[in-house]
């Protein structure tokens, strides 16, 4: 048992003895306990998990690394979500009753010093040290396979048949007619090219077709799942042009305290540079969740007509933007919207 009356003063830096107080020992006392190491911060790489605590301090991103971890009883476990390689332990801790935090990569990179340390073991530190800017980490498998899984791979499958396409044939788009015909075999309504490498591509040409018609189905069965999940009274209906798909890639709007952040996760936050007087704009950062980006910005294409909000933002702004400038800030407006009437759970009133 120890002694919390001889526990060592807290530090500007913060340190990594178990039994001593961190910079936010007060924010995180409750996730504290005796028998256990309390928070560890957890540094994610492919191969390895750098812990902020423990005698060992390196372990291997998998199922041994995982168990030797859980040996030091951690109450909150602090990472970085570094895409695929953070998902599964992550998950892996949450179901074995560890409350699970993550921090953005934006505030972190905010956090590390210009100077001085940056190693693997010093970030691990310093994401102990972040509970309170970090948020819980949330997982829904159905919206991952729909957006990190099938989706990339019917862009992959689709770019490949283009190419095939390219080199038999002047024209290379794909629509689901063409689609078909391609992987049944029937080429007799293509003008193609006779060259000695045709007969190959058009095999091939038959097998991507195939693969992306299927890939295509399952996309359709995962997004009747998602949209299952969604209640039919769900606010963000009530936002004209949203619909249950949309509602259900979001997720929990809560973990977002301002549409500032909601956007920035959207990737749609502009980049502005000023130096002196002048103010020059990069567009937008493209660093958030590029399916909801895409989501948004086709949302405000094809429906920003019958949202009173986008219609009134795009009779305002169409003569100063243009083109796609245009629509990515209708999108953006859209996403503040859906932020608004999500996150304070009131039905859509234009205004």
């Amino acid at each position: 048992m120890v002694d919390v009356s001889s526990e060592a003063k807290s530090s500007a830096t913060g340190v990594t003895n178990p039994y001593r107080r961190t910079e936010h020992y007060d924010k995180i006392h409750a996730c504290r306990c005796d028998k256990g190491v309390g928070v560890i911060g957890i540094d994610v790489s492919k191969d390895y998990l750098i812990t902020s605590r423990g005698r060992v301090r390196r372990y291997e991103n998998n199922l041994k690394g995982y168990e030797e971890i859980l040996k030091m009883k951690p109450c909150v476990i602090v990472l970085e979500p570094t895409g695929v390689y953070a998902i599964r332990p992550s998950q892996y801790f949450k179901e074995k009753g560890i409350k699970v935090l993550q921090v953005s990569p934006n505030v972190l990179s905010r956090e590390k010093e210009l100077r001085g340390k940056k190693t693997d073991f010093y970030d691990a530190e310093k994401l102990e040290n972040m509970v309170d800017k970090a948020k819980e980490y949330d997982y829904n498998p159905l919206k991952e396979m729909t957006t990190l899984f099938l989706k990339d791979i019917e862009t992959k499958y689709k770019n490949r048949l283009k190419r095939a396409l390219f080199l038999v044939s002047d024209n290379d788009k794909v629509n689901k007619d063409r689609l078909e015909r391609l992987a049944k075999g029937d080429f007799t309504r293509e003008e193609l090219y006779q060259l000695e490498y045709t007969p190959i591509v058009l095999e091939e040409i038959k097998i991507l077709a195939k693969n992306l018609l299927e890939i295509q189905e399952r996309l359709k069965e995962v997004r009747r799942m998602i949209e299952g999940q969604v209640p039919q009274d769900h606010v963000l209906l009530t936002i004209p042009g949203v619909g249950k798909l949309a509602a259900g890639i979001v997720g929990d709007v809560k973990r977002f305290p301002k549409p500032e952040s909601f956007v920035a996760y959207c990737g749609l936050d502009p980049v502005v540079e000023r130096s002196g007087r002048a103010v020059v704009s990069r567009g937008i950062s493209k660093r958030g969740n590029k399916y909801l980006r895409s989501l948004f910005y086709f949302l405000a294409v094809r429906s920003y007509s019958r949202n009173p909000t986008l219609l009134k933002f795009y009779e305002t702004h169409k003569d100063r933007l243009k083109g796609k400038k245009l629509y990515v800030a209708l999108a953006r407006k859209l996403a503040r919207v859906v932020w608004s009437v999500w996150y304070n759970n009131k039905p859509y009133e234009p205004k």
